[in-house]
């Protein structure tokens, strides 16, 4: 039986805003696992709160940006490490850290991590998306909806439920830096918008939101498309 191929790109804050957020992965590792019948997944772990606290400090000692892009990659991997062993039994031995490389296996879950200095994890969730002619990627974080601007500077700020990749590329600009947060990074949005995909944002802190867009029901996030 074919299985649909779903990408996450799962924000490491949620991982380990922290220490790390086992309850957060046994929750997470329950609803996954539930869909494993007919679905697939490729889950790239981001570095969140604890690559950029590491990259802070780098940059007081006058590192480079992709310097601190290591530092941050780094970090990825050791997160993707804690979710590829809550999924043993079901989920590749390895890590991905070249989202190109074709993966030939009969496990339903995939990890990866950061590839290069540059950009986000984002960016390598878009690059499986386009290599395994996926049309739709996740994007699991710590906020509800994307916001025309800053919630956290602006109070007036708007939730918006749908929004194309010309508007929201003018939210997140198109300049990354080491440690960026944004929703979704600008080189991922600007490779995202040319191969014409869906980024689905939703808070992974509210797990039932990823079940009813799982089951194809109305979800509380944001699309991009």
């Amino acid at each position: 039986m074919h299985k649909e191929t779903i990408i996450i790109s799962l924000g490491g804050s949620l991982v380990a805003p922290g220490e790390i957020d086992t309850e957060f992965l046994k929750n997470f590792k329950r609803v996954v696992e539930k869909y494993l019948k007919d679905k697939k997944f490729f889950i790239f772990v981001g570095g969140g709160k604890i690559a950029r606290t590491y990259q802070k400090a780098l940059l007081e000692f006058g590192a480079e940006s992709s310097q601190r892009d290591w530092m941050g990659i780094g970090i990825t991997r050791l997160n993707a490490e804690i979710i590829k062993q809550a999924f043993f039994g079901n989920s590749y031995p390895k890590i991905i850290t070249d989202p190109n490389k074709k993966i030939k296996t009969s496990k339903d879950i995939i990890v990866g991590a950061g590839w290069k200095p540059g950009w986000s994890t984002d960016y390598d969730a878009v690059l499986v998306a386009k290599n395994h002619k996926a049309k739709t990627i996740i994007n699991l974080t710590n906020v509800d909806y994307v916001y025309d601007k800053n919630p956290n500077d602006f109070p007036d700020a708007k939730p918006l439920k749908d929004i194309d990749w010309v508007g929201f590329e003018k939210i997140v600009g198109d300049k990354w830096t080491p440690g960026l947060s944004m929703p979704f990074d600008p080189r991922a949005s600007k490779l995202a918008a040319k191969l014409k995909l869906k980024v689905i944002i939703i808070n992974g802190k509210n797990l039932e939101r990823l079940e009813d867009f799982l089951n194809n029901k109305s979800f509380i996030g944001t699309t991009i498309q």
